[in-house]
């Protein structure tokens, strides 16, 4: 009885260990999302590191303005309500971001909110009061014209045959009469 203790507790540890290497080796890890970046690939912490040391803090210049509030938004897109007083939307990039949809009435930054929505313009502004900025849909390009190149490989249609007129004083044989035999 000891031996067969034994050798079912020798082949059990054969199993765990052949089956511990098996997944360690055979088994794939999962892959990394497209949107994980790696610690060395990662941009280091900037700061101002003299203050750690001692130094004392610089006081930025204040006459630095904000940028105009026109070039912080672009329009690229609207839907425009068809019958006066349903609500619209406007498709606009705050600060150079993806651009998002914003029904009207929505806030876009801070306290403005998106006043009107018309065929090709965007109104944004204080939630009561005027427009702030409004902003357009840049012109469409103009039409392309011209004409198509023919099809490569394609022959031009044959042309209609020609009829040549007699020669004068040449005679020219009904087709009704058979040719003589010579």
């Amino acid at each position: 009885m000891p031996a067969r203790l034994s050798a079912f507790v020798i082949w059990a540890l054969v199993a765990a260990s052949a089956t511990f290497w098996g997944l360690r080796l055979l088994v794939r890890t999962p892959a990394a999302p497209l949107h994980a970046v790696s610690v060395a690939d990662a941009p280091a912490a900037r700061g101002d590191l003299t203050r750690l040391l001692g130094a004392p803090p610089v006081v930025a210049n204040a006459a630095v303005s904000a940028p105009e509030l026109s070039t912080r938004f672009r329009l690229t897109g609207v839907m425009a309500p068809k019958p006066p007083g349903t609500y619209g939307v406007a498709l606009i990039a705050v600060d150079g971001k993806q651009p998002r949809a914003f029904r009207v009435g929505t806030r876009v930054d801070g306290e403005l909110v998106l006043q009107s929505v018309s065929l090709r313009s965007a109104a944004i502004g204080p939630v009561q009061g005027s427009p702030a900025v409004v902003l357009e849909l840049p012109p469409l390009a103009a039409p392309a014209t011209g004409t198509l190149a023919p099809a490569p490989g394609l022959a031009p249609p044959p042309a209609p045959p020609v009829a040549v007129p007699p020669l004068p004083g040449s005679f020219v044989r009904p087709p009704s009469q058979p040719v003589p035999a010579q």
